[in-house]
C-alpha cells in the first residue's frame, strides 16, 4: 500500500478541513484533537495539502521534508504576513476576531463576535466559508470546539500597547491587571459590589464574569454617571487608552473605582475588552462586511457602440507607437546616467506626440514593455527601436494591437509612477529602473474580470470598483494605497489602448482574460482577442487625394509602402478620422536625398493619386531637384564643390556663413573645419540644396535609415512572490511530503537510547545484509540509515526487494519510488515496529 494511501485512510476528525458549519459540526473529543498544527496538516487528504501549497506558493521554496517542517514553514513570521495580506475583508476579520477570542475559541464565540448579539444573519451564513479559508491557508486549526489561531497570526493581530488591534478592543481584565495589588484588585470588587476573594485569581475571574454578564453589566452601567457613559462612549471603539492627570475628574475617578477603566501605566488608562464587548453589544468590529460590495454599473451602451469606439482608440495606439518610434528612428535621446529618459526629454516627447507627460510616459513605457523600445548599449548610450519593431510593423494591424496588449497585462512596469519621488526623494524616470511594481498584473486582470461581472457594454461606477478591490486585499489597502492607484490607472489606460470603449469592456477586451496564463496560453489569448478586434478596424487605403495647396489628404490609414514614402516626401501636417500631408521644399529635397529623382517622385504621386497632380506640386518638385546636388558637400574637415564660381562667392559673401568659418582653396572649392552634415544643415538654412559626397566624389544617398539596438528580449516582470506552482508540481510535492512524514514518524524496532537523540541506526555489514535478505523474502518495510557519494546523511524506509552484488534494489517511499543502493552505503537498519492497528 503506498504511502498516500495510508494517510488517506486515516481518520480525519470533524471540521478540521472546514467542510462542515459550526452548527452542524459535532465536537471533537479532546483524545482525538490534534495537539499541534503539524498533527492538524496529518489529518488531510492529499487534495487540502495541495490547495494549501497552491494557496500559499512561498511554502514549496523548497519542498519541506516533511510535514512537521511545512507546519514550521507556515507559521513563520514572513509567510504568514503574506498569507495574511492575501485574505478577503470578511476573512481577515474573522483571523481578527480569533485573535482576541479566548485561545482555543469555540465556533459558537467566534461567530458571537462578529455578528454580534443581535446574530446578524449574513455573518452567520458566511462565516463557515471564512473559517474554511483560514484553515486551507494553515492559519487556522483545530476542531470548530477548539479553534486555534497560528501562533505568529495571533501575535500580529493581538492587540497591545505599541500595536493596536484593527479591532479597536484592548486587553482583557486578566491582562489589564497583572500587575496590580491585591489589595487594588479587592477594593474595584467592593466598589463593583462583589464579595471579597481570598486570592487575586478568583478576584480576577469574579471581575471578569461581571463585565461579561448582560444583565448584571447593564445594571452597574445604569449606576453610573452620564459624564462616565460619555468618556466610555469615545474609547469604546478604540483606541481603548486614554492619558489622564494625576487628579482625574469625578467621571474617570468612578469608571476607574469600578474598574471600568484600568491603569496601564501612571497616566494612562485602558477600557477592558470585555467591557468593550458589552457596549459593542459584542462585536469586535465597528462595521462587520461578511459580502463583497458588488460593482454598480454606472452606464449601459450598445455593444456595436463600444466595440466601435474602442477599435478606433486601438487604432490611435497603434499610430501613436509608430509615430513615437519613428520620431526616435534614428536614435532617440539619451539614457540618463541613473537610467531613463530626463524630464526635458519626456516633454519633447509629448510635445511631437501632442499629448500630456504622464500619457507620453504611457506609451514610452507601453513600447518598452512590448519589446520595441530599448537603449542602444552603445558608450553614448540612447534609445532606439529595436529590430521586434521592424517585425512588428509587418504584422496585420490586430496583431499589432495585441501584442501591445499582452505586453500591457502583464507588464510590472507602472507608468503612473512617472514624476513621483522614491524613499530618497530622488524622481521617477521615465524608462526607469524604478518604476516595476509586482502587483500591477494582478491588479490590472483584477480589474477586467470585474467588468466582466457587469452586463455587457455596461461601464462600471469607479468608487464601486476600488470599493470591491479594498474588500479583496483589505491588508494591502489604504487611504492612498498602490493597489488603488493601479486600479485607477488600469481604467484609464485601457480606454488609451481600446481595450475598454466608454469604459465598458469590449469583446476582444474579454478575449484577452484568463487566469494564470502562461506565455504560451497568452499568446492565443492575444491571437483571439486580434480576431475579435479585426472587424472593427479600418481597412488600410492605397491612394490619397492631392489638392492645389500642395497638400494630399489620405482618407483612412494608409498601405504600409505607401505610408512609408509619403512620409519621406511630406509632412504630417494634421491627424484624426484623415491624415493631411504637406509638401514642402524640405521635405521634397527629403526624398531626392533618399536617392528618388523627380520622375520618379511624379510617376509616385500620378500612381497613387484620386486626383491630377496638381501644377504647383508639379513645379515644387522640379525645382528642387534643378538644385539638388548643385552645390556637393565632403570630408576636409568639410568643403563646398560647385562649378559655378558665382555661387560660392555668394555664399561667401552672405552674413548668414560666417558661423561656418568658410574659405576658398580653389576658384570652385571652399573648405571649412565644420562637420559635413553641420556645413549641409547650414547650407540648407541659407535656401541652398547641397548633396553630400563620398571621397570618391559619388553623392551619397542620406536613406531615411534607422538606428536599432542590438537584439534585445523585453523586460521581463518582477514577480509578486513565488510563482503559483502547477499541478504537476503540486502532485509530486505533496507525495514528496508524504513520503518524508511517514519516515519521519515511523515506528521502529531499536533502543530507547537511539531513539531519543534521532540518530542514524548502526548495525554491522553482516547484520545489515541479514536483515536486508530477511526484509526481501517476507515483504516488510526497514528503517535504514544511508549516506550518499556526497556524504550527504539521510533516514529512509524501504521495502527491499531484491539484494544481489553488494546492492540491494527496494521501494523507498521517502521518494515513493524504487531505488537501487550500495549495501556499504547503508549505515545500519532497524526493523518497523508491528502497526499497533
Amino acid at each position: 500500500m503506498g504511502t498516500g494511501e495510508r494517510n488517506q485512510e486515516a481518520h480525519v476528525p470533524e471540521g478540521t478541513t472546514g467542510e462542515t458549519s459550526g452548527a452542524a459540526a459535532a465536537p471533537r473529543t479532546a483524545a482525538s484533537a490534534p495537539r499541534t498544527l503539524a498533527e492538524a496538516l496529518r489529518t488531510r487528504p492529499d487534495e487540502s495539502l495541495a490547495a494549501l501549497l497552491r494557496a500559499r506558493p512561498d511554502l514549496l521554496s523548497p519542498v519541506p521534508g516533511d510535514l512537521t517542517q511545512l507546519a514550521t514553514r507556515a507559521g513563520t513570521r514572513a509567510s504568514v504576513v503574506r498569507a495574511l495580506e492575501r485574505l478577503d475583508k470578511f476573512a481577515l476579520q474573522t483571523a481578527q476576531a480569533l485573535a482576541v477570542a479566548p485561545d482555543p475559541a469555540p465556533y459558537d464565540a467566534v461567530r458571537a463576535l462578529l455578528a454580534g448579539d443581535d446574530g446578524d444573519a449574513a455573518v452567520v451564513e458566511a462565516l463557515p466559508g471564512a473559517l474554511a479559508t483560514l484553515r486551507e491557508q494553515a492559519l487556522v486549526w483545530g476542531g470548530d470546539d477548539r479553534l486555534r489561531l497560528v501562533r505568529t497570526a495571533r501575535e500580529l493581530l493581538a492587540p497591545s500597547p505599541t500595536h493596536p488591534s484593527p479591532t479597536g478592543l484592548g486587553p482583557t481584565v486578566a491582562e489589564a491587571t497583572a500587575g496590580m495589588s491585591p489589595g487594588r484588585i479587592q477594593e474595584i470588587l467592593q466598589a463593583a459590589g462583589l464579595p471579597a476573594t481570598h486570592d487575586p485569581v478568583s478576584a480576577v475571574a469574579a471581575l471578569t464574569s461581571l463585565f461579561t454578564d448582560r444583565k448584571r453589566m447593564a445594571e452597574l452601567l445604569d449606576t453610573a454617571p452620564t459624564e462616565a457613559l460619555t468618556v466610555l462612549d469615545r474609547l469604546v471603539w478604540g483606541p481603548p487608552y486614554g492619558e489622564v492627570s494625576a487628579d482625574p475628574p469625578p467621571p474617570v475617578r468612578w469608571l476607574r473605582d469600578h474598574g471600568l477603566l484600568l491603569p496601564a501605566s501612571a497616566r494612562t488608562l485602558v477600557l477592558p475588552r470585555e467591557v468593550a464587548l458589552h457596549l459593542r453589544a459584542g462585536r469586535a468590529h465597528r462595521t462587520t462586511e461578511p459580502v463583497p460590495p458588488a460593482v454598480a454599473p454606472l452606464r449601459e451602451y450598445r455593444a456595436q457602440v463600444v466595440d466601435a469606439t474602442a477599435a478606433g482608440q486601438a487604432f490611435t495606439a497603434l499610430t501613436t507607437v509608430e509615430d513615437l518610434l519613428a520620431e526616435w528612428n534614428e536614435g532617440g535621446p539619451a539614457v540618463l546616467r541613473a537610467g531613463g529618459l530626463s524630464v526635458r526629454d519626456l516633454k519633447r516627447t509629448a510635445t511631437a506626440l501632442d499629448t500630456t507627460e504622464p500619457v507620453a510616459a504611457f506609451w514610452l513605457e507601453l513600447a518598452y514593455a512590448a519589446g520595441l523600445l530599448a537603449s542602444d548599449g552603445e558608450a553614448d548610450e540612447r534609445y532606439a527601436p529595436t529590430p521586434e519593431y521592424d517585425d512588428w510593423l509587418e504584422l496585420p494591424p490586430a496583431e499589432r494591437w495585441a501584442r501591445l496588449a499582452v505586453a500591457w497585462l502583464g507588464a510590472t512596469r507602472t507608468a503612473g509612477l512617472v514624476g513621483d519621488q522614491d524613499a530618497k526623494g530622488r524622481t521617477l524616470a521615465a524608462l526607469g529602473p524604478d518604476l516595476d511594481r509586482s502587483p500591477a498584473p494582478e491588479v490590472r486582470h483584477r480589474v477586467l474580470t470585474l467588468l466582466t461581472t457587469l452586463p455587457e457594454a455596461t461601464s462600471p461606477e469607479p468608487e464601486s470598483l476600488l470599493a470591491r478591490l479594498r474588500w479583496e486585499r483589505p491588508a494591502r489597502s489604504g487611504p492612498d494605497d498602490l493597489r488603488s492607484r493601479l486600479a485607477q490607472w488600469t481604467l484609464s489606460e485601457a480606454e488609451l489602448l481600446g481595450v475598454t470603449g466608454r469604459g465598458a469592456l469590449t469583446t476582444h477586451g474579454r478575449a484577452l482574460l484568463a487566469p494564470a496564463a502562461g506565455a504560451a496560453e497568452r499568446e492565443a489569448l492575444g491571437l483571439r482577442a486580434a480576431a475579435a478586434l479585426a472587424p472593427h478596424l479600418p481597412e488600410p487605403v492605397d491612394h490619397v487625394l492631392l489638392q492645389a495647396d500642395l497638400t494630399a489628404v489620405a482618407p483612412g490609414p494608409l498601405r504600409r509602402p505607401l505610408a512609408a514614402m509619403l512620409g519621406v516626401l511630406a509632412d504630417i501636417e494634421s491627424k484624426g478620422g484623415a491624415t493631411v500631408y504637406r509638401f514642402t521644399a524640405g521635405s521634397v529635397r527629403r526624398a531626392l536625398d533618399a536617392g528618388q529623382t523627380a520622375a520618379d517622385l511624379q510617376a509616385f504621386l500620378t500612381d497613387h493619386s484620386r486626383t491630377p497632380v496638381p501644377q504647383p506640386l508639379s513645379y515644387l518638385i522640379d525645382d528642387v531637384a534643378r538644385r539638388h546636388g548643385h552645390l556637393r558637400v565632403g570630408a576636409a574637415s568639410a568643403y563646398v564643390r560647385c562649378d559655378d564660381e558665382a555661387m560660392l562667392s555668394e555664399i561667401l559673401a552672405d552674413r548668414r556663413s560666417q558661423p561656418l568659418r568658410l574659405r576658398r582653396l580653389a576658384p570652385t572649392v571652399l573648405a571649412t573645419t565644420a562637420e559635413p552634415a553641420a556645413l549641409l544643415d547650414g547650407l540648407r538654412s541659407m535656401g541652398y540644396a547641397p548633396a553630400a559626397e563620398s571621397a570618391e566624389g559619388d553623392v551619397l544617398i542620406a536613406r531615411a535609415d534607422s538606428r536599432r539596438t542590438p537584439r534585445r528580449t523585453a523586460p521581463v516582470p518582477v514577480p509578486d512572490g513565488p510563482p503559483l506552482p502547477d499541478e504537476t508540481l503540486l502532485d509530486a510535492a505533496v507525495r514528496a511530503i508524504r513520503a518524508g512524514d511517514t519516515a519521519a514518524t515511523v515506528v521502529r524496532k531499536e533502543p530507547e537510547a537511539a531513539r531519543a537523540d534521532g540518530s542514524l541506526p548502526r548495525t554491522s555489514s553482516a547484520e545489515t545484509l541479514a536483515t536486508v535478505q530477511a526484509a526481501a523474502m517476507t515483504g516488510s518495510a526497514l528503517w535504514i540509515g544511508y549516506v550518499n557519494a556526497e556524504g550527504t546523511a539521510s533516514q529512509r524506509v524501504i521495502a527491499p526487494v531484491r539484494v544481489e552484488g553488494g546492492f540491494v534494489t527496494a521501494y523507498d517511499h521517502t521518494a515513493d519510488e524504487v531505488r537501487t543502493y550500495p549495501l556499504h552505503r547503508i549505515t545500519g537498519v532497524a526493523e518497523l515496529a508491528d502497526d499497533p492497528a
